[in-house]
């Protein structure tokens, strides 16, 4: 397992690289060109600013998080031509700095949804919240508005250009099922996984988050059913997943502890972080602890242990203590106890195998 952590960018993140670097284990910087509207192309020079700053404090820059899907894309849309084109372009100057996963999503209009950014728990530590009966009583604008208004920061998948016409986005939408989607996603693959072969780049999907439908849209990468399907639209080995733990674990049908064994050889980056769910559909982000939540982040672990696991990791989201000032979800300090408490299940795990032997 390679241990990464997410970052936003110089004068993005106030998180500095040097910080990063100081959490043992850690090798590289998940990161993206958050400024660039979705569908263009990248440019190499800010590419390879990323670089040279990385390669400074000795990270990699291994992953990226996101290079994202033109809504033109997953609306199946004449216009999605060109729009792709300009994807495959991305990953060909990606390529040249040694990047080998692309981690995206296809889900429409939003990337993730939540209702407050810094619920209060028993703790006194705050974190991301869902509240199922308040999104059934918001309109898509409110909530566009409420993150908006209680975030510093240009929040990823919530970025204004991309959401300055919600109503013709909506619209567009109206009459796009599942099975159109899922249409629009085989045909974005099959022009993008030969060009991610040829440069040695893996795409890993994101799953829906949460997975299931919000505002009516439609959302299909939520169960282990849909992951296979996926994985069949082009069965490439270059076509494959991020296994988000705490987005499929908002689903508490979801096992995925056995989606990671299923799936062994198609997980090209993890995401592991724990959720509480509740009866009524809502639940909270909490710390990696799998006792502190819902999803069984020992067992998780384990199974990535035992497919012998080689791949790239991160503790995704976190909680925000000790009065820290950070990027909701985003903060440095648990996402540290995070790595930690991650390392410590794989460490236990290697010296049982090794007494086994």
């Amino acid at each position: 397992m390679r241990m990464t952590m997410r970052w936003f960018g110089e004068g993005n993140d106030r998180i500095p690289l040097e910080h990063i670097k100081q959490i043992p284990g850690v090798e590289g910087v998940v990161w993206s060109l958050h400024d660039i509207p979705a569908g263009e192309e990248w440019p190499m020079v800010r590419i390879s600013e990323v670089k040279e700053q990385a390669d400074r404090h000795g990270l990699n820059i291994d992953v990226v998080e996101s290079v994202n899907v033109h809504e033109d894309i997953k609306l199946g849309l004449p216009t999605r031509d060109k729009y792709i084109e300009n994807y495959i372009k991305t990953i060909e100057k990606l390529a040249k700095v040694g990047v080998k996963v692309i981690c995206y999503n296809f889900m429409p209009v939003f990337d993730w949804t939540r209702t407050d950014l810094f619920k209060e728990m028993e703790d006194g530590s705050t974190a991301l919240f869902f509240e199922n009966d308040k999104l059934k009583d918001i309109e898509p604008m409110e909530l566009v508005n409420t993150i908006s208004e209680n975030s510093a920061y240009t929040m990823p998948g919530w970025e204004p250009e991309r959401l300055a016409d919600l109503a013709d986005l909506f619209e567009k939408y109206k009459n796009v099922t599942e099975e159109d989607l899922w249409e629009n996603l085989q045909y974005f693959l099959e022009k993008v996984i030969p060009v991610a072969r040829e440069n040695d780049i893996k795409m890993g999907i994101h799953p829906d988050d949460p997975p299931f439908s919000v505002f009516g849209l439609p959302r299909i990468i939520t169960n282990k059913q849909n992951l296979e399907r996926f994985l069949k639209l082009v069965d490439d080995p270059y076509n494959g997943l991020t296994l988000c733990s705490g987005s499929l674990g908002a689903n508490p049908e979801n096992d995925v502890a056995d989606m990671v064994r299923a799936f062994s050889d198609r997980i090209h980056f993890a995401h592991i972080r724990n959720v509480k769910t509740y009866e009524n559909g809502d639940f909270i982000e909490t710390s990696h602890r799998t006792q502190d939540g819902s999803v069984d982040i020992y067992e998780i672990v384990k199974a990535y242990h035992e497919i012998g696991f080689t791949g790239y990791a991160r503790p995704d989201h976190g909680r925000h203590i000790w009065g820290e000032e950070c990027r909701p979800g985003y903060g440095l300090y648990d996402r540290g106890l995070g790595i930690m408490y991650l390392w410590g299940i794989w460490d236990s795990l290697k010296r049982q195998e090794k007494e086994v032997e």
